[in-house]
């Protein structure tokens, strides 16, 4: 699944593409920032594209980008019809459908479908986003800069005039906000302004059996069955605009939508995607490469491991666990499985030795130049940085991730704020109860709807034994030392936090008060979480924040050197969760010797997995029926074996990250062709190295979210909203 990821790493922006031209990328690699696709639109028009660049991207016409939203604040999603239809992936709406389902009503395993607009189910705290436009500001925002000046200095002067310029394109209209992103490491600067909508309706969801078909099992494995899909509706007020949750709101009229491809996907064809990648790394040095691949994501996955173990037990053994951490289970899961991948891809095409190999290449260019100093100094400010860096991974992956002591230190910051004007008349400290009373409530039900104290204590206690092993000596805080020898052993502690903590008994909880500060900072779930972050915030993150942004400062400078090197190369910008554009083709591959995967899967290999006695693979009965009888409709094709069957999904060379879950996949003609919602795993490691025979997207074809609507939903009155392609 390729939700984005929010990863403390070392040094992880990238560089300016600070000349266009006609430079060449290798095979279909790169993120292409859709107000310059012109300086890339011959290379797509040679590659099969019809449209042109003014198609694509434009502020003087509705373009594709007008179709294109961010979903809440990490996934992509595009509008399908003319009254607002939104599809997305189903991982990307899962919290939202998480939150509408309980044991009566488990949309989780049954699905949801609106079969009116009275149906649709709103959901607080979902956005939308449309990009409104981007544009290159580096001139203003370094208005006032000069050479002489320290970091400090220029970083108050990117603040000041990034400030101006966002509160200057936000006063253009309602629903407006804006953010100024650096790219290059702070060569070049763009304003993205969007246009966001809060009212946002669940339309449709496949159950779990079709939409995370396979599980975590199959997840970032080709060839894959899962029909990855939900579908949302955007609301806006009488004229258009954004506006919060009402029931007189009326389905938003979009500038732009896809229309349908029922065309189908053969191998060669042209696809491009339009999301909103989250993260990319492609210029790190070896340093930066090798504690990735050899010593961050083996301990996070061998943490993960263990907490995965754990809930799933726990979830086996009972529906209510299973629908409370299913939402957290995927989460967790999702990016151990990628780490895996990203690991081993690096080890298996030698990225470090390469990287060590161009690093060598480029000193002996540098020599007698203004970077010829950079690369020793990287090397130097890496072996700093990595026992920092460690620690603060592991904390976050370990003590950070017990929930009884997030949620006290929750409540705790909840009293400190109602508590915080001490000067405030009798009259307003009531107030400020009572609103502390209303919040912590709320609070209260949203975190014990989804809690199962069991999973919390063991996996307490299996994350902390792995600190102790895992941590030195010299990086463990006082506070775990003192717990060993007080209480014999990470089980002990467990027993006094799980065991004496107000916070297992939600009774106790919502009996507080403002007042009781004592008894919540006292309580050792509280003073876990206090005096671990205490660790962490004095004697970690300002290290590692220092030494990463010297690394950043660096990389600056290195990125310039880099284009220097290499005139003729095409650099794109890291992606940073902003529109970009990726083109490639639909395309098999070969992961090992002897063994070819076609780009194409069908119905026929989801009943090969069907099995009833396996959650993930439980399918539907009614797929089931419809399988039997053949009973395909409009949307049966003839397999490479002379099967009639279904298409499922369908694999192609397109560079995507995570964020790019829900991404359109738009055909030669600009018709959406697929959902974009996965990588291969073997080419998983294309955040950081992109390599032309492995790295695959996977993606959902459009005609089995059809089928899903109209055969196994019956809710076929979504199609007729939508409008197909001739």
């Amino acid at each position: 699944m390729e939700i984005k990821r929010l990863r403390l790493i070392m040094a992880t922006a990238a560089l300016p593409v600070l000349a266009s031209a006609s430079f060449t990328a290798s095979a279909d690699e790169g993120m292409w920032l859709p107000s310059l696709i012109s300086e890339r639109i011959g290379d797509m028009q040679e590659k099969g594209f019809r449209l042109s660049a003014e198609d694509i991207y434009s502020i003087n016409q509705a373009s594709l980008k007008d179709a294109v939203v961010l979903f809440g604040r990490g996934c992509t999603g595009e509008v399908i019809s003319p009254e607002g239809l939104l599809l997305t992936n189903h991982h990307c709406g899962y919290g939202q459908i998480q939150k509408h389902s309980s044991v009566e009503h488990d949309y989780l395993r049954d699905g949801f479908w609106a079969m009116s607009r009275n149906e649709e189910l709103p959901n607080e705290g979902l956005t939308v986003s449309f990009l409104e436009r981007m544009e290159d500001v580096t001139g203003r925002i370094l208005d006032g800069y000069s050479a002489d000046m320290t970091e400090q200095q220029r970083d108050s002067v990117v603040k000041a005039n990034s400030g101006a310029l966002i509160e200057e394109a936000t006063s253009e209209g309602k629903g407006l906000r804006a953010t100024v992103e650096a790219l290059y490491y702070g060569n070049q600067y763009f304003l993205f302004l969007y246009r966001e909508y809060s009212d946002i309706r669940l339309v449709g969801a496949p159950p779990s059996a079709v939409g995370k078909f396979g599980g975590d099992t199959d997840n970032w494995i080709w060839p894959r069955h899962t029909g990855d899909f939900s579908i949302f509706r955007i609301y806006a007020d009488k004229d258009n605009n954004p506006a919060s949750y009402s029931p007189d709101n009326v389905p938003y009229t979009p500038k732009k939508f896809f229309r349908i491809s029922l065309e189908g996907v053969h191998e060669g064809d042209f696809t491009f995607i339009y999301g909103f990648p989250g993260s990319t790394r492609e210029y790190i040095m070896s340093e930066g490469v090798r504690y990735i691949s050899e010593v961050s994501d083996p301990a996070k996955i061998a943490l993960r491991t263990e907490r995965l173990g754990i809930q799933k037990k726990y979830m086996d053994q009972s529906q209510a666990v299973r629908i409370q951490y299913s939402s957290k289970n995927a989460s967790v899961a999702n990016a151990w499985k990628k780490w895996q991948g990203e690991s081993g891809g690096i080890r298996r095409l030698g990225t470090v030795a390469a990287k060590k190999a161009y690093e060598a290449r480029f000193a002996e260019w540098a020599e007698g130049t203004v970077y010829e100093n950079i690369l020793p100094q990287l090397d130097s400010l890496y072996e700093a940085l990595e026992p920092y860096m460690f620690a603060l991974e592991y904390y976050t992956e370990s003590a950070g991730t017990v929930e009884l002591s997030s949620f006290a230190m929750k409540v705790s910051r909840m009293m400190k704020d109602s508590l915080a004007d001490t000067c405030a008349t009798q009259q307003q400290r009531d107030s400020a109860a009572a609103s502390f009373a209303m919040e912590l409530a709320a609070a209260a039900r949203s975190f014990y709807k989804d809690y199962y104290m069991p999973i919390d204590k063991e996996s307490f206690i299996a994350v902390m034994e792995s600190f102790g092993r895992d941590i030195s000596d010299g990086f463990k805080p006082q506070c775990f030392k003192d717990a060993l020898a007080k209480y014999g052993s990470v089980s002990g502690w467990a027993d006094v936090i799980f065991g004496e903590s107000l916070f297992t008994d939600s009774t106790r909880v919502l009996a507080l008060t403002a007042a009781d500060t004592a008894a919540v900072s006292n309580d050792p779930a509280t003073r876990f979480a206090r005096e671990f972050r205490g660790w962490y915030t004095t004697d970690i993150y300002p290290v590692c924040q220092r030494l990463n942004r010297e690394i950043t400062l660096l990389y600056r400078e290195y990125m310039r050197g880099q284009m220097e090197f290499e005139p003729g190369k095409a650099f794109y910008p890291d992606a940073n969760l902003t529109l970009r554009v990726a083109y490639g083709k639909v395309m098999g591959y070969s992961p090992a010797d002897g063994v070819y995967y076609e780009p194409q899967s069908t119905l026929e290999g989801i009943m090969e997995k069907d099995n009833p006695e396996i959650f993930d693979y439980n399918i539907p009965q009614r797929l089931r029926d419809i399988y039997a009888a053949k009973d395909y409709g409009r949307w049966a094709i003839t397999d490479s074996k002379g099967n009639t069957t279904v298409p499922v999904c369908f694999i192609a060379t397109n560079h995507t990250s995570g964020g790019n879950s829900g991404s359109p996949v738009i055909n030669a003609d600009g018709d959406l062709m697929g959902i974009n919602f996965d990588r291969v795993w073997e080419g998983t490691m294309s955040d950081i190295v992109f390599d032309p025979d492995y790295c695959r997207n996977i993606c959902l074809d459009i005609r089995y979210v059809l089928f899903i609507i109209d055969k196994v939903a019956g809710a076929d009155h979504l199609l007729d909203e939508m409008v197909f392609a001739e």
